[in-house]
């Protein structure tokens, strides 16, 4: 999911303050995603990495080592991780979603096929734990190496929780936290691990990742409701797949006996007609989850702000947290 392209707004603001550590970190993925002997893995990595994703996440594990004070040269090392890391989740929920569409262009998987998009992910997870090693730090790829494993947990347990309407909020946030916040808490843990910040410090990045990471996909989960095709997927993608996400888990907590049946129809059962998107988007709307939704994003978000209270008054702070506050204006 991409955000926006104005030069204001925090995300960019803090690509421009990072740029010369960027230049270094899309150097580095350049470099490691090569393969001498299979030319499809730099064909099928390049399609997804040079798609115009704004590199949030590794600008996050950049942000926080600089906020730490870190003039050593291992931030860009983690940084290329945690995108390899990201790249490779993402070329694998493409197949097991069985998606067409990922930032605004045909998916990997499409292109080539499932296998090439399954090989090539576990590549780029082989390339991110060279990539952690060369740090030289066994805590560092303690918490990479379990920030991996949380999010092929996450995505197992939405896959078995997936068009089941006893679905709760709670095993919602677990997999939210597995698929998504972790690699975010990961990013910004590691940053200040790597810059030798106190225990309290990296504390506060941790929480300030989860916070942001659960925001950001609570966001991506209404926008599939509430989106446009400009947010680089198909609208609708959610539903269709029967994932049920916390503006659905809340409708069907208050739907009576008709709603009901149209939730298992469409999400337990997957038969779904023309217009039930529609059908679908209404029942939300009647029952104000789309609202309660995006305000419990809005609270998220004001968590992940506060997380950074006590790191150095510092221009990638304030930064830090305005991005906080974007992630969520995209529903605004």
């Amino acid at each position: 999911m991409d955000l926006a392209t104005d030069t204001a707004k925090p995300h960019d603001r803090l690509s421009e303050a990072l740029s010369d550590d960027m230049r270094a970190v899309n150097a580095m993925i350049r470099e490691r995603m090569a393969s001498e002997h299979a030319p499809r893995i730099p064909e099928v990595t390049a399609h997804l990495v040079e798609a115009g994703g704004k590199r949030l996440r590794p600008m996050l594990t950049l942000a926080a080592a600089r906020l730490c004070g870190y003039d050593g040269p291992h931030h860009v090392h983690l940084a290329a991780t945690v995108e390899f890391i990201h790249t490779a989740t993402l070329l694998h929920d493409d197949v097991v979603d069985d998606s067409k569409q990922r930032r605004g262009r045909p998916t990997a998987n499409l292109l080539w096929d499932n296998t090439s998009s399954v090989l090539v992910g576990d590549y780029l997870f082989a390339r991110s734990f060279q990539l952690m090693v060369e740090t030289g730090s066994l805590r560092v790829l303690d918490i990479l190496a379990n920030a991996s494993a949380t999010i092929a947990e996450g995505e197992v347990l939405q896959l078995t929780a997936s068009r089941n309407l006893d679905t709760t909020e709670d095993t919602y946030l677990r997999v939210v936290r597995g698929k998504t916040a972790a690699l975010f808490s990961a990013a910004t843990e590691v940053g200040g691990i790597i810059a030798g910040a106190s225990e309290s410090r990296v504390a506060a990045l941790r929480a300030y990742g989860d916070a942001l990471g659960i925001a950001f996909q609570i966001v991506d989960d209404l926008l599939d409701y509430g989106g446009t095709a400009a947010i680089g997927k198909s609208v609708g993608d959610d539903f269709r797949e029967g994932k049920l996400t916390l503006p659905v888990i809340r409708a069907v907590a208050q739907a009576d006996e008709t709603e009901r049946a149209f939730w298992t129809r469409c999400i337990g059962r997957g038969r779904i007609d023309e217009g039930d998107l529609a059908q679908a988007q209404a029942l939300l709307t009647k029952h104000g989850t789309l609202e309660s939704t995006r305000q419990t994003a809005l609270d998220w978000a004001g968590r992940a702000r506060r997380s950074l209270r006590d790191l150095p008054d510092h221009e990638l702070r304030e930064m830090l947290e305005d991005l906080a506050d974007y992630v969520v204006e995209r529903i605004s």
